[in-house]
C-alpha cells in the first residue's frame, strides 16, 4: 500500500487507487504528492496534483449522476492532443484512463501550464495595463482564429462531429438537456426554443469550434514582455460546427452582466475595466482577422445564451442535490431566467 503524509484526501480523487495508476503511467509523481481542486469551474473537475518532482493537473467528469452526452473527458484528450502539433496552445496531454477502478469516471492528465486565468476585475486591474489589455484581446482573437483554421484533416479530426446541421442538433441537444435537468417550470424557455427553431440561419462554414471559449478558459503568460495565451483550456464541448457560434460563445460571457449590472456568470466583469475592446469591437476584430461575414450574429448571441442558461440550470440542479464542487454553484439558478430573456430580446 502506498505511503503518504496524510494530506487530506479531494472528493473525486482517491488517493491509493490514482497512486498505482500513476506510479505506471507518471514517473516522478510519487506516493506522497498533494492535490488542490482549481477552482472556477462549473463542470467538470479539474485537479493539480503537486509530486515530489513533478506538478500535473487531472481532468474529469462531476461526482454523481451525469446528463447523457455531458463532460465527455474523453473528447477533451482526443481534441487537445490532435492540437499539440499545431499554432492552437494548449496543454500537452500526458495520460488517459477509462479504467472505473482508478476513479470511478474516466479522466486524463495533462501538463501544468505556467500561466493566469483573469476571472477577477482586482487581477486584470492590478496585472495588466490598460494598453496590455488591449493587446491580450488582440490575441484572443488570433487563438480563436487559429482554432477555425486547423486542418481537419492534417490533425485527424474530420470525424470528430457531423459536418451539417449544427444549428439544429444543437438546439435539439440542448432543449434535450433543458427536458433532463431542469428544477422548476420557465415558459419562456419554451418560447426561446421554438424561436431558435423558427429563425435558424442558413447551413454556414464547418471548423473545429471550442464550444466555450471565453477569457477564463485561457491561461496567460507574458512573452517578450507581454501577455499572451499560453493554453487553451476546457475542451468538453468541443465539436464540428459553426466558428459564428464559437464567437458568439466569447461574447456572450463578454458581455454576461444583465441590465443592472449584476454578474450572470463567473468572470463577468473582467471586461469592463478600461483597456477591454466591447463585445461589437470583439466582433468587428475577428471580422478583420479572418474576413467573416459577422452581421447576423444576433441570432448566434441568442443561441449561446439559450445554451448558458441550460448549463446554468444544470449546475443550479447539482448544487440543490448537495453534490456541487466549485466556485459559483450557489448563483446559478438566479442567472437562467436572465438568459433567457436576454436571448428573447436579442432575436427580436
Amino acid at each position: 500500500m502506498s505511503q503518504h503524509t496524510g494530506a487530506p484526501e479531494l472528493r473525486g480523487l482517491a488517493r491509493e487507487p490514482f497512486t498505482a495508476w500513476a506510479s505506471e503511467h507518471l514517473p516522478g509523481l510519487g506516493a506522497d504528492w498533494r492535490a488542490e481542486l482549481i477552482s472556477g469551474g462549473l463542470s467538470n473537475l479539474t485537479y493539480r496534483v503537486h509530486g515530489p518532482e513533478r506538478t500535473v493537473v487531472v481532468r474529469r467528469p462531476p461526482v454523481g449522476k451525469l446528463l447523457p452526452s455531458a463532460h465527455d473527458v474523453g473528447r477533451e484528450r482526443r481534441v487537445m492532443s490532435a492540437l499539440w502539433a499545431t499554432p492552437v496552445p494548449v496543454p500537452q496531454v500526458l495520460g488517459w484512463s477509462e479504467d472505473p477502478e482508478v476513479l470511478g469516471a474516466p479522466f486524463y492528465v495533462m501538463a501544468d501550464v505556467d500561466g493566469v486565468v483573469y476571472r477577477e476585475p482586482d487581477q486584470a486591474s492590478s496585472q495588466l495595463t490598460e494598453d496590455e489589455r488591449d493587446r491580450l484581446c488582440d490575441n484572443l482573437v488570433d487563438v480563436l482564429a487559429a482554432i477555425h483554421a486547423v486542418d481537419l484533416d492534417a490533425t485527424g479530426l474530420r470525424d470528430f462531429g457531423k459536418p451539417a446541421g449544427y444549428l439544429e442538433r444543437q438546439v435539439r441537444r440542448w432543449s434535450a438537456q433543458w427536458e433532463a435537468s431542469h428544477t422548476r417550470e420557465l415558459r419562456a424557455m419554451d418560447t426561446l426554443v421554438a424561436r431558435l427553431d423558427a429563425q435558424r440561419p442558413s447551413e454556414g462554414e464547418v471548423t473545429l469550434v471550442h464550444g466555450d471559449y471565453r477569457h477564463d478558459n485561457t491561461l496567460v503568460s507574458r512573452r517578450q514582455g507581454h501577455p499572451v495565451v499560453a493554453a487553451v483550456v476546457d475542451w468538453e464541448l468541443s465539436t464540428l460546427g459553426d466558428p459564428l457560434a464559437d464567437l458568439a460563445t466569447w461574447l456572450t460571457y463578454w458581455t454576461g452582466r444583465d441590465d443592472a449590472g449584476r454578474p450572470l456568470v463567473v468572470g463577468a466583469g473582467v471586461p469592463t475595466l478600461p483597456g477591454f475592446p466591447s463585445a461589437d469591437e470583439l466582433a468587428k476584430r475577428y471580422a478583420a482577422v479572418t474576413g467573416r461575414d459577422v452581421s447576423g450574429l444576433a441570432y448566434y448571441r441568442a443561441f449561446t445564451d439559450f445554451r448558458l442558461a441550460v448549463i446554468a440550470e444544470g449546475v443550479h440542479a447539482r448544487f440543490l442535490a448537495g453534490i456541487a464542487s466549485g466556485e459559483g454553484y450557489d448563483r446559478a439558478g438566479d442567472a437562467v431566467p436572465l438568459l433567457v430573456e436576454r436571448a428573447l430580446a436579442r432575436l427580436g
